[in-house]
């Protein structure tokens, strides 16, 4: 496989993932005002995607491995495309959050394949090259506020937005195709593609070791601090806080920022702490962050604590999955498969939660669900990085 070419799809995949995971969020207040969303169905249409997730996840970590992973990615982000499409022309809340679920399954799937495709390519530099990807994936959802802020001062439409980013899909996938084609007519008669047997794995035969359960669990809670911020902040900093639109998404982007920070630098600090020190210093950062974004009221604490919960929490998931794949890196699609569906259960309980507990107090009350999540990740992180010590 061409690993240049590789390497080019899947970072400009997670990129456009990072942007349509952020930007449901982003649009959602003002998705909920023109479909006539109540709280309750705006947590419903996290959870729907979430679960989505799950499904694509349990799919992609069985199946994936028995295509071509490049033509695969293509093809998934062709039918993404137009389920994003119809998902922007839904003129009901009910048929929009159906869409939502079906693009979640497909997007669980792509994430997968980029996990076990950069960690096969680069197993030398596999924290540093995992990191990166994870990178571009924040560096998306980093744009994503700015994206929309400017498509808003063309066109004040959620629809425009949608559809703008569908068309970069079906741009990058054709592309891939393109030149998955031209790589296989140029190929010389005598130098066949190396290529592993194709086979189906099963979950079952990763999930009796203790360290990938626990894998399971810091996922989970990776999961729901990181899209309980990204699905909820805007609403909690206009809702809550009366803050602008403006504003909220700049005190996002602060979030954002920080991710994108820790996921592109903390390879570089393995110099100096082990893996499993490393963890450690990342979660305490972002459970650290977590309580000042909620206890601040003001916009320079808020846009603190946001960057540091970021901080803490970008280069965490990469360094877990990345000390994981070092384990046993044949099963990679089965572990890129378990940390999302850690991942996307926990989505679901802090979506659907804070949705329900914003319905019967406030949202401003019910965004504790983020600092709660904090700990519960720092408790299953602490668990984890022993068991990656002893290893």
């Amino acid at each position: 496989m061409n690993r240049r070419l590789a390497t080019t799809v899947i970072f400009s995949g997670f990129f456009l993932l990072g942007m349509l995971l952020l930007m449901w969020g982003i649009l959602l207040p003002r998705m909920a005002e023109q479909l006539a969303m109540s709280n309750l169905v705006s947590g419903a249409l996290f959870t729907l995607f979430s679960l989505g997730m799950m499904i694509g996840a349990i799919v992609g970590g069985k199946y994936a491995s028995r295509f071509e992973f490049l033509p695969l990615f293509a093809t998934l982000s062709l039918v993404n495309a137009l389920f994003i499409v119809i998902a922007a022309l839904m003129p009901t809340w009910s048929g929009l959050l159906v869409l939502v679920f079906i693009v979640g399954i497909i997007s669980s799937c792509k994430i997968t394949i980029g996990h076990t495709l950069i960690a096969q390519l680069y197993e030398e530099k596999r924290f540093a090259m995992m990191g990166i990807m994870d990178f571009m994936f924040s560096l998306g959802t980093l744009v994503a506020s700015f994206y929309v802020s400017l498509i808003y001062l063309w066109r004040p439409d959620w629809r425009v937005s949608l559809h703008i980013l569908a068309g970069l899909w079906v741009a990058l996938a054709l592309f891939t195709l393109l030149r998955v084609r031209h790589a296989q007519a140029t190929r010389p008669v005598d130098q066949p593609q190396a290529s592993k047997p194709k086979e189906t794995l099963a979950f079952a035969t990763i999930l009796r070791q203790p360290v990938f359960i626990l894998l399971a669990v810091a996922s989970f809670g990776y999961g729901a601090v990181e899209f309980g911020t990204v699905n909820w902040f805007v609403s909690y900093a206009q809702q809550g806080l009366g803050f602008t639109g403006d504003d909220a998404r700049l005190l996002l982007a602060g979030f954002t920022g920080g991710m994108a920070l820790s996921r592109l630098s903390f390879a570089w600090f393995l110099r100096w702490f082990s893996v499993h020190r490393l963890m450690m210093v990342l979660v305490s950062l972002l459970l650290a962050g977590a309580l000042i974004a909620k206890l601040g009221t003001a916009f320079t604490p808020i846009w603190l604590g946001n960057f540091l919960l970021g901080l803490g929490l970008g280069g965490l998931f990469p360094l877990v999955l990345s000390a994981a794949m070092n384990i046993d890196s044949d099963k990679g699609p089965l572990l890129s498969g378990i940390t999302i569906l850690g991942n996307a259960a926990g989505v679901q309980v802090v979506s659907l939660g804070t949705g329900a507990w914003a319905g019967f107090e406030s949202i401003e009350v019910a965004y504790w669900s983020i600092a709660m999540a904090a700990i519960l990740l720092w408790a299953a992180t602490w668990f984890y990085s022993r068991l990656i010590k002893k290893g």
